[in-house]
């Protein structure tokens, strides 16, 4: 996955022992089946990898795990990428089809009878 690409939220849950950190870190949360856009993919000191949504901002904190200020990030292994191509990449497409053009069938003549 890379910034910019579509993906799919494919788990929202919260672990009952997490639900407290979580609501205090996060002012808004993902839903589950819904699509977002990765605005950035942070490596989080090599802990857990983290994705911004371009959906979705949340206020920055200072998180001593990590020993810094910023927003916090989704777990990477909630999201799915979505396969389906963007507007512009779909557009490109269809130019490529286009332009590739298949000669047009030329009409047969009548049979000429004797």
């Amino acid at each position: 996955m890379k910034p910019g690409d579509k993906v799919i939220c494919i788990n929202a849950l919260i672990d009952a022992d997490k639900k407290e950190e979580i609501s205090r870190d996060f002012e808004i949360w993902v839903t589950k089946d819904k699509e977002y856009t990765i605005r950035e993919i942070l490596d989080n000191n090599g802990i857990v990898t983290g994705v911004l949504l371009e959906e979705i901002y949340n206020l920055p904190k200072f998180f001593k795990l990590i020993n810094r200020y910023q927003e916090p990030a989704f777990a990477i292994w909630r999201f799915r990428k979505l396969n389906y191509a963007t507007a512009a990449a779909a557009e490109e497409h269809e130019e490529e089809l286009v332009e590739v053009g298949v000669e047009p069938k030329k009409e047969s003549e009548p049979l000429k009878q004797s």
